[in-house]
């Protein structure tokens, strides 16, 4: 009998020295062999009938010596029978089919699983089958699989916890960072934080903590951490905030995450703060929310307070949180110099009246508004209070002519009061206007409303003067045109 299976993998022949022991063996002590050398053999007839079988120790509760008879095909589960009928149809004298993982149904109700190949002693011959038992395996790979599975479970449970994280971090009213406790640089920063130090949130990340707050709060901070790094605590304590933005409680905790130690720093309001929006008293702040003109309180540094309605349709807001924290600056003037202009004026001053500018909603809409200030440093509480009526409330003594959607000043008085509140090009643009329009005025005066002795006189054509007649609101052009 030919033992190839015995040495090589499939389809190779064995060595000489083999085939030769081969031939010492007579069939007793060759089922003897297979026995010894494999865990399951069996012995199919050319019909695939199970005449014979070899079972180990390891199998002998599967009910093996039940399959004598039957077909090799009815003994395994359907998904295995396509390849009992390559294993035998692949058996062939002197070469060992490749080796096929069978599946089989098992008294235990768990099917047991069988690596087979096969071969062919005799052309004519029966095939003979061996098996190995594949249990122990199939036991590694279920393992491995539930603790694959055990692992994608955590991982969905810990990416669903950073979620909730980032979400209440981010939407936290409470200003929060997290600082790397070795560097001190900040590593997060919610918008909260973000607004109360009146930066983006990417030009606080990055920062040394230290340097966000005054110079004056410098020791304090560097003690607080100094006493993390050293205990892991710290007391809270009380400092200003940089660019003279107020002052703030801090209070600090250390935490350690996989690779590095941070500290978690919360920021809240400090006294002053809370007084600034709550001393009012009740009865005043509904009084204030409810009048028909824009209103607003800010701290020194210009952070809204407290608005009330008509100041959130102005800006094309809804709620009183969406404009509390942020610059009042961000929604006024055309140009960032004109809100530059009102706030060194109130510096300067302590008060101003009729400062005439816009009011820029959120979505795109301008309104021309016009703004009285004062600022109120008694009390130990400085603030800044604003009024902003929309222009057209005015009673306008005189109307104003207009070039170019924009009025244009009466008068040199009206020209100079604008110095100040918009910028030098807009001012050289509208005096020119002016200059045209006293002109044009002073040429009708001279020649009696003889519009073309006034266009001759001022180098125009007639159709050029119309134009700017009309631009500039002067005269009644509908009713004709005297001279002509």
């Amino acid at each position: 009998m030919n033992l190839s299976f015995l040495a090589r993998p499939a389809l190779q022949r064995p060595p000489a020295v083999l085939q030769q022991v081969a031939g010492l063996l007579d069939s007793e002590a060759t089922g003897v062999l297979l026995a010894a050398a494999t865990d399951l053999s069996l012995v199919i007839d050319p019909d695939g009938i199970i005449r014979d079988a070899a079972v180990g120790d390891d199998l002998g509760g599967e009910g093996i010596a039940g399959w004598l008879g039957r077909p090799w095909i009815d003994t395994v589960t359907v998904e295995s029978r396509p390849k009992v009928d390559a294993l035998l149809r692949d058996a062939a004298p002197g070469v060992m089919t490749r080796w096929r993982q069978l599946n089989h149904p098992s008294p235990s109700g768990i099917d047991f699983p069988v690596r087979y190949a096969a071969m062919r002693p005799k052309s004519d011959g029966p095939i003979v089958v061996l098996g190995r038992d594949m249990r122990a395996v199939a036991a590694l790979q279920r393992r491995l699989t539930e603790a694959q599975q055990a692992m994608e479970r955590d991982y969905d449970r810990l990416r669903a916890v950073e979620t909730r994280y980032r979400l209440l971090f981010q939407l936290s009213s409470e200003p929060v960072l997290v600082v790397d406790a070795g560097t001190r640089r900040v590593t997060e920063v919610n918008p909260a934080a973000a607004r109360l130090f009146g930066r983006p949130a990417k030009r606080v990340t990055g920062q040394d903590v230290v340097d966000l707050f005054d110079a004056g709060s410098t020791r304090a901070l560097e003690s607080l951490f100094s006493a993390l790094r050293a205990t892991g605590q710290a007391g809270d304590l009380v400092a200003r905030i940089g660019q003279d933005r107020g002052e703030t409680n801090v209070s600090a905790s250390l935490f350690r995450s996989e690779t590095a130690t941070n500290v978690l720093m919360r920021l809240s309001a400090g006294p002053a703060e809370r007084s600034e929006v709550t001393g009012f008293g009740s009865h005043a702040l509904d009084v204030i929310r409810a009048m028909p003109e824009g209103f607003v309180v800010t701290d020194p540094g210009r952070r809204i307070l407290a608005a009330n309605t008509a100041f959130l349709e102005l800006v094309q807001l809804a709620t009183e949180e969406q404009v509390r924290g942020l610059p009042l600056d961000r929604w006024l003037g055309h140009e960032e110099t004109e809100a530059q202009a009102l706030f060194s004026t109130l510096q300067d001053h302590g008060s101003v009246r009729r400062f005439s500018t816009v009011a820029r909603g959120q979505y795109g809409g301008i309104e021309d508004v016009e703004i009285a200030a004062v600022s109120v440093a008694g009390g130990g509480h400085p603030c800044l209070g604003f009024s902003i009526r929309t222009a057209s409330r005015r009673g306008a003594a005189q109307p104003a002519a207009v070039a170019g959607g924009r009025e244009v000043p009466r008068s040199v008085e009206q020209m100079t009061e604008l110095v100040g509140r918009v910028s030098m090009k807009t001012l050289v643009r509208e005096s020119t206007d002016l200059i045209e329009k006293l002109c044009i005025e002073a040429a009708l005066r001279i020649t009696r409303d003889n519009r073309a002795s006034a266009a001759e006189m001022l180098g125009l054509s007639r159709q050029g003067l119309y134009a700017k007649m009309r631009r500039y609101g002067i005269g009644d052009l509908d009713g004709g045109v005297s001279g002509a």
